[in-house]
């Protein structure tokens, strides 16, 4: 093992890495279930989308990525069953599917993660071609660009009278 791969894992081994992940992904989840149904779908403040929508956004990306964290293919899912659910932004019908596609692929990732190679978070890949850099960075984009809708999410539930999640309360 190279010294920046020693460094990295001693820093964040890739336990960390997914529970930390995992974390994010729990409380984005209550943010989702805190919405009226109809609200998730239809409600939008300044031209924004509706929460479902950037939802699905951050599931196809968690499902998609995942797969590409373990094999480099950031067009598929880890599963057929998950992968013809996550085709594009549409989220499924209701509240109730799109938790359970959310948890489907929050069950992916735990049956993923332990099989990437601990090297492979150093390895420059061009996740979604968004561009070059290393994986670990790749996943650094995933919780900002989840953190960024979330926080979307929580505008809508606030002007909407509902108070969202803890923010902190990721565990």
């Amino acid at each position: 093992m190279n010294t920046t791969i020693q460094a990295a894992a001693s820093v964040l081994t890739p336990e960390q890495i997914r529970a930390h992940w995992q974390g994010h992904r729990g409380l984005t989840r209550r943010v989702i279930d805190a919405f009226p149904e109809k609200e998730l779908y239809e409600y939008s403040i300044g031209g924004m989308r509706p929460f479902a929508t950037m939802a699905m956004e951050l599931t196809l990306i968690a499902a998609k990525g995942i797969n590409g964290f373990l094999t480099n293919n950031w067009d598929e899912a880890t599963t057929e069953s998950i992968s013809s659910r996550v085709k594009d932004y549409t989220p499924p019908a209701t509240k109730a599917e799109l938790l359970q596609l959310w948890d489907d692929v929050t069950v992916e990732i735990d049956r993923i993660m332990p099989q990437i190679p601990v090297e492979r978070w150093n390895e420059v890949v061009n996740a979604f071609g968004y561009g070059e850099q290393p994986m670990y960075g790749s996943w650094f984009y995933f919780l900002d660009n989840e953190n960024h809708h979330r926080g979307q999410g929580y505008v809508y539930l606030r002007s909407l009278g509902i108070e969202p999640p803890p923010f902190w309360d990721r565990y």
